[in-house]
């Protein structure tokens, strides 16, 4: 058995077409063809069902695949242990967060960071929680900031910070110039939400909740933005996560007495897999970074 055959055949699964996979590796699609049924022969039994053009896994196939792709994703962590020993400051971190984290916690952490380690190259994945702890759990990020996942036994997360989260509404709105405001007061307001897959929006369902009332839904959005900007535009009020002052154009922020309205947000990786010395470099900055403004 050969890594190249094993290489193809995740590419063939993966595709779920031949021809389609013999373009994607470069090779003849008769030379595809030979190297999978030699695979098929030395295993014993066959890996795909033919349908016309397209194949698909059987059950031998499936509990083949699941063994390969542990395979190849260890394989290559080594070939990269190894790089990444030759010129440890010069390597990459690979870093998801979710929507709302892209404002002010990851643009100030990266900005900090890359002073004492400008070689370091960063790729950012921004999506909803449960899709970047997929991400994460599949080895395609190092590290992802979220808020607490509570049905991933093989991820450990560690607190970095408590947002607040606070009520904007627009400039003229009757409650502008108020410092505080019991939420159950705005029961009859419009309000802008966001999205109830997002962990955000779970949160701010669960204050809703709390003060008693289901509020009165005139949109509901995936960004913080969106969610300002329809406020600005007098569309409806809402609560979101504290942000800078400068990116409040046309609304006022006020503070929630009651209930108690905040986020906890932490860092999350895999226990036990490898991580370059890049990125445990950014993994011990962030832990100092927040134990120190702690």
């Amino acid at each position: 058995m050969e890594w190249t055959q094993l290489q193809y055949f995740q590419t063939v699964a993966q595709l779920e077409h031949v021809t389609k996979a013999a373009e994607v590796l470069s090779i003849s699609q008769p030379a595809l063809s030979r190297s999978i049924a030699r695979l098929e022969e030395e295993l014993g039994v066959p890996l795909f069902e033919r349908q016309g053009r397209t194949v698909v896994l059987n059950i031998y196939g499936r509990i083949f695949l699941n063994r390969v792709k542990r395979a190849i994703q260890e394989i290559t962590s080594g070939q990269q242990e190894i790089q990444d020993l030759l010129d440890p400051l010069n390597g990459s971190v690979s870093l998801g967060f979710i929507h709302s984290q892209g404002t002010n916690l990851v643009p100030d952490l990266l900005g900090l960071f890359r002073k004492s380690f400008p070689e370091i190259r960063f790729m950012l994945y921004q999506n909803v929680t449960n899709q970047i702890l997929d991400q994460l759990e599949a080895g395609e990020i190092d590290f992802c900031f979220c808020s607490q996942p509570l049905d991933r036994e093989n991820i450990r997360w560690i607190q970095l910070l408590t947002e607040e989260i606070i009520l904007i509404v627009p400039k003229d709105h009757p409650h502008a110039n108020r410092k505080s405001v019991n939420l159950k007061e705005l029961s009859v307001e419009p309000f802008i939400t966001f999205k109830n897959e997002l962990s955000l929006g779970e949160i701010i369902y669960r204050i809703f909740m709390e003060a008693g009332f289901t509020p009165k839904i005139a949109f509901e959005g995936e960004e913080v933005g969106t969610v300002v900007g329809l406020v600005a535009a007098k569309l409806g009020i809402a609560l979101i996560p504290k942000i800078r002052t400068s990116e409040m154009m046309g609304i006022s922020q006020v503070h929630v007495s009651e209930p108690k309205c905040q986020r906890i947000i932490g860092m999350a990786w895999v226990e036990g897999r490898y991580v370059s010395p890049a990125a445990n470099h950014f993994k011990e900055f962030v832990q100092e970074h927040f134990v120190n403004v702690g």
